[in-house]
């Protein structure tokens, strides 16, 4: 049966592998996120067998553009099966230059919970009286959210989605409605550190796992696949880690 999937952050890295795992199954996707011309080379890429992937852009931090986004949903696909709240991304990377003292830290940890917390928050929020009985949600935090990210603001804004999801999960249990978060370690061939990641840094997150290898894409995608099936029906209000076991250390 074709379900409706909705993938927030869906036009690149770990949300638009998810999308293409959905697609290859001929459910219908759409795809949420900043960038109009990004989701919708991506929807014409990841097209499956079933009906033609959607893109739809918005901010997903802010309520009014959230509230217009669910409207369009809701009209056209009337109810939800799967939400995956993939959007976000750690704000420090892009922070203005010369922001320091009490407002950079400010502008740190405001951009962080807007970008990945609120984004989640909003659209799971407003999609919420229209989940189907039985639907999955799911929610991308991060190894950081175990371990710390540097600055702090990025692993805070991740780890508030874990109680968030153990509530959701509680109050959504009664209608078969599963709530789960995906936590990742590190993950190549994606945009999130936007090229400033260095070779040496890198070989240290690779050697900190047990499987000797940076994680993929399609791994997060594949997980979140399950834990979306029917085979994960008694699964919810759990964190999944996918990191090799690097959370667990050397």
């Amino acid at each position: 049966m074709t379900r409706n999937v909705i993938v927030s952050g869906g036009g690149t890295g770990i949300g638009r592998a998810v999308a293409a795992r959905f697609a290859q199954d001929g459910d219908q996707v759409v795809l949420l996120g900043r960038r109009a011309d990004v989701l919708d080379k991506a929807a014409a890429e990841i097209a499956g067998p079933g009906p033609a992937p959607i893109a739809v852009a918005g901010d997903l931090a802010d309520p009014v553009d959230v509230e217009k986004i669910t409207a369009e949903l809701v009209d056209r696909l009337g109810h939800i099966d799967v939400l995956v709240a993939s959007a976000g991304g750690n704000a420090t990377f892009n922070a203005p230059a010369g922001l320091s003292g009490v407002a950079g830290v400010a502008w740190n940890w405001t951009e962080n919970f807007r970008l990945n917390t609120l984004t989640a928050v909003l659209i799971t929020e407003a999609l919420r009286p229209h989940l189907a009985d039985s639907a999955r949600v799911l929610l991308i935090s991060s190894i950081a959210a175990y371990r710390g990210s540097g600055s702090g603001s990025y692993a805070a804004s991740k780890a508030a989605l874990h109680p968030y999801a153990y509530d959701l999960a509680s109050a959504l249990g009664g209608r078969g409605i599963t709530v789960n978060v995906v936590a990742p370690g590190y993950i190549a061939d994606t945009e999130f550190f936007q090229g400033k990641l260095a070779a040496e840094r890198e070989k240290t997150l690779i050697s900190q796992t047990h499987t000797g290898r940076a994680g993929t894409p399609a791994d997060v995608a594949d997980t979140t696949h399950w834990l979306a099936s029917a085979a994960a029906g008694q699964v919810t209000g759990q964190i999944i880690q996918v990191n090799g076991g690097a959370e667990r250390g050397r």
